[in-house]
């Protein structure tokens, strides 16, 4: 008689959920879910962070019961367990408040993060004020935050308006009139007074440097006893003598603008009862914090904004605008992409259509697998010594032996950088462009071969149109990771601060060789060496959600020429 236990054995084991994987579904499932919260959680943070960012808050003045006067805006609340110091710090009435405070918040205290600014007097710009200690808490009406070219935010309450010395309003709402009358006036001879100082002085010593190499030039091909060398020199005499006029002529226009702006100030009372003198000149922006509507605290975070994308930052990089890195990541990610992407699809045809398997073939994918694991900063020290010392060093002697030993290719720039970073994402490029080699149908190839066709003509006219929206997935990754490396950058080209763009109006337009400001290495310049990390918190987020955002739209336009692609070849989608 026929055993039949094996069978149901076996038939139960099949039944099972473990037999019918169940398990492994809910796992895998669990996976993803896990892994999309963490990814919205980290999108949510840097989204509301840097969205709530520049938005205008009220000024508070709170007296502390020591007698101090702490006025600013409250930029943050948390609670805090004190250690048994700070609580014997505290007078007899701040002590009751304390341990009744704790005994409601399970033995925590609440404080507030106060950003107080007035730099020049307070030397903090943040303070943390414990709940406890205060005994007054009020919001000045005529509280104004002036946001100013240096020294950060002051915080005060107008009390005189100075014309040449002389006051000529004596009340709140009469300074604040006069203030809002004139300042836009002050702030365009200021912009006047930077265009002078950057464009056209900046054109005089372009000038200048350009006979002075001339004169070098001279000097290195025919020596110094040449007639060459006489003419090119007595050329550089004639354009000194002509650049010092306009050179003394320009000073005097921004002295003019300088006595201009110096005529108005402000007289401002601190909270503390301090006075401060403030030239409109170095007023960025200034509003009554706690008389703005609805409408006023819009218009407030719209110019923060607008500011914010369009103009150079100032203040170590804490305040302004981030317009040069964000000019320099479009243009170094786009180079990047140009420079990777014609080197990367050639490697994968050879490798793909041309290469014979063995063991020379199997040990170039390795080494591209392997190169793709190789820590970024290794990629900088490639470059760095490379691109800059080898390559850039060679070019100097060749083109710019003049400007020696002052480098120009010989160092750090927007095209090594480039180079760099598609070294570095190469790996990436080949093995999205194996993959969608791999997909199209060899029928396709083999029709071709039929119909008469070379193997260039079937890779080029059948497998490399189909192959393309592979291809584009390979560019869109690469400019994913590109745009975000920072590593490297600091070796190859990124600096902290570079308002002169690698692009204006002078031939050849882009000047390759310039350094260039990277949102990446600005998020870690504000994250690691900012003089106040709470100050330059709130601008690291929305410098990332910039960069963020600034990635998205390259990628949506790649998959728009993806998707285009995919139409136009159907039967090539994978």
């Amino acid at each position: 008689m026929t055993d039949l236990r094996p069978r149901r054995t076996a038939r139960r084991a099949q039944n099972s959920l473990l037999g019918q994987g169940e398990p492994m579904v809910w796992l895998t499932g669990g996976g993803l879910v896990i892994a999309l919260l963490m990814i919205v959680g980290l999108l949510a943070l840097i989204v509301v962070q840097g969205v709530t960012n520049l938005w205008p808050l009220p000024v508070v003045r709170l007296t502390l019961d020591d007698g101090r006067v702490v006025m600013g805006e409250i930029t943050r609340e948390e609670l805090y367990r004190p250690t048994s110091v700070q609580l014997d710090a505290l007078s007899p009435a701040s002590a009751r408040r304390a341990r009744a405070e704790m005994e409601a918040n399970g033995g925590m205290l609440r404080r507030q993060l106060v950003r107080v600014g007035n730099f020049e007097l307070t030397g903090d710009h943040f303070q943390w004020v414990d709940h406890v200690n205060v005994v007054l808490e009020e919001r000045p009406e005529w509280a104004v935050v002036f946001e100013r070219v240096a020294w950060g935010r002051f915080y005060g309450i107008p009390k005189a308006f100075l014309e040449n010395g002389q006051p000529v309003a004596e009340t709140a709402e009469e300074v604040w009139r006069r203030f809002t009358a004139l300042h836009s006036t002050v702030v365009a001879r200021r912009a006047q007074r930077r265009r002078l100082e950057t464009r056209a002085i900046g054109a005089i010593n372009a000038r200048l440097e350009a006979a002075r190499l001339a004169m070098r030039a001279a000097e290195i091909r025919h020596g110094t006893a040449s007639a060459e060398f006489a003419a090119q020199r007595r050329a550089y005499e004639q354009t000194v003598h002509e650049v010092s006029n306009a050179f003394a002529q320009i000073s005097s226009e921004i002295a003019a603008l300088n006595a201009e702006n110096a005529k108005v100030q402000l007289i401002v009372q601190t909270g503390d009862g301090r006075t401060a003198t403030l030239a409109l000149g170095d007023i960025v922006r200034a509003y009554p914090a706690n008389r703005l509507t609805g409408m006023g605290q819009l218009a407030v975070y719209r110019s923060r904004w607008w500011e914010f994308i369009a103009d150079e930052p100032r203040e170590a990089n804490s305040e302004g605008g981030v317009f040069p890195a964000l000019f320099g990541t479009a243009v170094m990610t786009l180079l990047m992409s140009l420079a990777v992407v014609p080197f990367g699809v050639m490697a994968a045809l050879y490798l793909r259509e041309y290469a014979r398997g063995g063991p020379l073939l199997s040990a170039v994918r390795i080494a591209i697998n392997n190169l793709a694991g190789v820590p970024s900063i290794v990629f900088g020290v490639f470059g760095l010594g490379f691109f800059c010392y080898l390559i850039g060093a060679s070019i100097d002697e060749l083109l710019f032996a003049a400007k020696l030993p002052n480098p120009t290719f010989g160092k750090g720039g927007l095209l090594w950088a480039s180079l760099t970073l598609a070294l570095l994402t190469l790996p990436v490029v080949i093995v999205a462009t194996e993959e969608a080699l791999a997909a199209v149908p060899n029928s396709m190839r083999e029709g071709s071969y039929a119909c008469g066709a070379s193997r260039w003509q079937t890779i080029k006219r059948i497998v490399l149109p189909r192959a393309m929206p592979g291809i584009m997935t390979g560019m869109i990754l690469a400019m994913a990771r590109g745009a975000g490396e920072v590593a490297p950058l600091m070796l190859v080209g990124a600096v902290k601060l570079a308002p002169e763009l690698p692009i204006d109006g002078s031939i050849p337009f882009l000047h390759l060789h310039r350094s260039f400001m990277h949102l990446g290495f600005h998020i870690y310049d504000l994250g690691f060496q900012s003089q106040n990390s709470e100050a330059a918190k709130p601008m690291v987020y929305t410098t990332t959600l910039l960069l963020i955002v600034l990635i998205f739209m390259l990628n949506v336009i790649a998959v728009q020429l993806r998707t285009r692609l995919r139409r136009k070849f159907a039967s090539a989608v994978f």
